[in-house]
């Protein structure tokens, strides 16, 4: 079955280049040319992820957005200018999957369409379903993504669950960010790339505490973060 992609990008030169190429890699493609019609497209349920460039007319990329998240979990990776880290940053505490720097390849761009679906899938490939992973208060059900903590449905996007995920079978032991980028972004940790720390600071303000008032997620110096036990 194909994969509906959307393309939210006032640059139709580069929509079209990028419309080719995926379409050839076998997803079915739709673009839209600035945000406010983005967000309408992106909150049709019609796709399986969002395609969305920061700088466009009439809504910018932050702010449709923040209206998409609002009321959806739909995977989105922004596209942002190459070393705009105040745009980057801010778009992965809205709540984005990922970003991709602009002017990126439609083969970057592919790769991290496929890496941010492969994870969010809910297919089980035809194993048997796992038993929930239980570490405290938190309860994660990966066959339908869901995530509670003291039997409270925690609302996460698909990158925050796949992160919290990977800590919480690791728990008690320390793991690296590039385990986690790997693991959780399905992608290598790049050089000076803050995303993982965005995305664990998101997870921290939307888990509770433990009886101590300390954050589950506890920094290792040097070398990433470490679910924790209270």
């Amino acid at each position: 079955m194909a994969t509906n992609v959307l393309l939210v990008d006032d640059d139709t030169e580069l929509c079209a280049m990028q419309k080719e190429y995926l379409s050839a890699e076998g997803f079915t493609v739709s673009a839209v040319y600035d945000g406010e019609a983005g967000v309408v497209e992106a909150l049709s349920g019609k796709y399986s992820i969002i395609v969305l460039d920061v700088m466009m007319p009439r809504l910018g990329g932050v702010d449709a957005l923040r209206r998409i998240r609002a009321q959806s979990r739909i995977p989105v990776i922004m596209l942002t200018a190459r070393g705009d880290d105040i745009d980057r940053v801010l778009g992965l505490e809205l709540g984005a999957d990922d970003y991709v720097p602009k002017p990126c390849t439609p083969r970057e761009l592919v790769a991290r369409i496929r890496a941010i679906l492969r994870r969010a899938s809910t297919e089980t490939s035809g194993h048997e379903p796992s038993g929930p992973i239980m570490v405290g208060k938190l309860c994660l059900r990966s066959e339908q993504r869901r995530a509670e903590w003291d039997g409270q449905m925690l609302d996460l996007t698909s990158t925050e669950f796949n992160l919290l995920e990977v800590l919480a079978q690791h728990a008690g032991t320390p793991v690296s960010k590039q385990e986690l980028s790997e693991n959780g972004l399905g992608r290598p940790l790049a050089r000076y790339d803050r995303s993982i720390d965005v995305h664990v600071s998101n997870l921290r303000h939307k888990l509770g505490l433990l009886a101590d008032g300390r954050s589950p997620i506890q920094t290792v110096r040097g070398i990433g973060y470490q679910y924790i036990v209270g």
